[in-house]
């Protein structure tokens, strides 16, 4: 019964978070369309960015650091729950400190990967 109120709270939510999107965006749209602005501005342009990293790269690049931080982080609470005293605790720790680590990691890559 528990799993069935979450499923539906959590559909729930991802509807109202589109609708209300969806719904304002209409809005906005429809109000620069009655005070006349061109109609241009809701197209966007297709210029490669010059700049600016690729989005994809840049999301590729944080999951990936993730994944390492995560996977680090079993190792080292596994190591800590055999040769400390910690217990269990020593994994939830390990992970969440090395997948911060991986992702202040990334954040410096992304960084490097603008300047380029």
């Amino acid at each position: 019964m528990e799993g069935a109120i979450v499923s539906l709270s959590f559909f729930t939510v991802i509807f109202g978070i589109c609708y209300l999107y969806f719904s304002t965006r209409h809005k906005e749209r429809i109000a620069l369309i009655e005070k006349g602005v061109d109609a241009s501005i809701f197209l966007t342009p297709k210029s490669p960015r010059t700049k600016s990293a690729a989005v994809w790269k840049i999301l590729i690049l944080n999951i990936a650091m993730i994944c390492i931080g995560v996977g680090f982080g079993i190792i080292f609470g596994s190591m800590l729950d055999k040769y400390t005293i910690m217990g269990e605790a020593s994994y939830a720790a390990s992970v969440f400190l090395t997948t911060g680590i991986g992702l202040l990691v990334g954040f410096y890559l992304t960084k490097n990967m603008d300047r380029e």
